[in-house]
């Protein structure tokens, strides 16, 4: 709370409230066929479905899984509705907020300070890219790339040659360099913490509209505006007003282009699914490189299930999760990577976005060895 008082005049900053989820419900609804796709689009239209899967309305279809949060008001209409119907489905998350709140279930050993076994705020992951500089300073290096629109900075890491202890490693690293965005929207994950546990977007504010934010992944310059469903701004898949019309996506796309000539792949992170997609997701179109892309993908997911059978599918963006407009991965395609590959990560079973942190270690101990294969292939297979 804050007091000017010589002016006479008494302005007080209100927290907002963290968003809570006590009651709500994830389902998981298997359509049979076009009639049951159509009950779960009209239902769409008259109560608030979050699609966890797909992301959106237009993407349910006939012989599809989708599974969608529900608030506790509105989760026993829907369930009626369902039963009525003869619809199967079952209820994954029963409880969101205490799934949010069971999500944080490896106790810290050094509070304050990040940990690969736990989920960090921005503010740790900030002191560890310091950390990291300072411990390896002829290893990595910190660039930042820009700003977010609320301010925050967008930091690259780049990991170069001399690391020495790791043989594979050190292989890699002295034949490429690495160059790692450990938070791409740093705002929206700021709110994930501080304000929403399952805000998706960016922050930025969006003219004649009260609804915030941005999807990114639908804003870089490539068949930005072929789904006309990502118009609305209060939608999750928004668009936003132009392509890279937000900071963080223009400060991605002009690093890329200005390092493109060096460029050999490109890869991403995101939850869930349990896949490793390649391009195309704006048309159904294969590209020319398609044959490769799959022998690589095909390798790659043997290679993560190698640990702890963990089966990922694979395949183009369009056709193995569902048609998007917008992404990162078939912009830096177009651009000339030709190598690009998006890793949808755990789980596709129980947790959906809210996965534990116990299982952070399994995760990464499984994807760690695909990256590396993914270099290799391209190492092998490239000038």
């Amino acid at each position: 709370m804050r007091f000017l008082l010589p002016v006479g005049l008494i302005a007080t900053t209100l927290a907002i409230a963290p968003v809570r989820f006590d009651g709500d419900k994830v389902l998981r609804v298997k359509l049979q066929d076009e009639k049951q796709a159509n009950i779960i689009k009209d239902l769409a239209k008259t109560s608030q479905l979050d699609f966890w899967y797909p992301d959106a309305t237009h993407h349910v279809a006939a012989n599809t899984t989708v599974d969608f949060q529900i608030s506790a008001k509105e989760s026993q209409f829907v369930q009626s509705v369902l039963d009525q119907n003869q619809m199967h489905y079952e209820i994954l998350i029963h409880d969101v907020q205490e799934e949010v709140e069971k999500q944080f279930d490896v106790k810290e050993d050094n509070p304050g300070r990040h940990s690969y076994a736990k989920y960090n705020n921005w503010s740790k992951i900030v002191a560890w890219t310091e950390k990291m500089v300072h411990k390896h300073p002829q290893m990595v290096s910190r660039i930042k790339i820009g700003t977010t629109v609320e301010d925050n900075p967008l930091y690259i890491l780049k990991a170069t040659k001399t690391y020495g202890k790791n043989k594979i490693m050190t292989k890699l690293l002295n034949r490429m360099n690495f160059y790692v965005l450990p938070v791409f929207n740093v705002d929206g994950y700021i709110w994930s913490w501080t304000q929403n546990r399952m805000w998706r977007k960016n922050r930025s504010r969006n003219e004649n509209s009260k609804c915030i934010g941005t999807d990114l992944n639908r804003n870089f310059n490539v068949s930005w505006n072929s789904f006309p469903n990502t118009n609305d701004p209060c939608q999750e898949i928004y668009r936003g007003p132009a392509p890279e019309s937000e900071k963080e996506t223009k400060a991605v796309s002009d690093f890329i282009r200005s390092h493109l000539k060096s460029i050999k792949a490109y890869i991403t992170f995101h939850s869930y699914s349990q896949m490793l997609l390649f391009p195309y997701g704006y048309t159904s179109e294969l590209p020319p490189n398609h044959k490769n892309l799959a022998k690589a993908a095909k390798i790659t997911t043997n290679v993560l299930s190698t640990p702890y059978e963990t089966h990922y599918t694979y395949g183009p963006i369009a056709s193995t999760i569902y048609p998007t407009s917008g992404s990162s991965l078939d912009w830096a395609y177009n651009l000339g990577i030709k190598h690009t590959f998006a890793f949808e990560l755990r789980d596709k079973e129980r947790f959906g976005f809210l996965l534990p942190e116990s299982q952070i270690k399994s995760t990464c101990k499984e994807t760690m060895p695909a990256v590396k294969f993914i270099v290799k292939y391209i190492l092998k297979h490239t000038s």
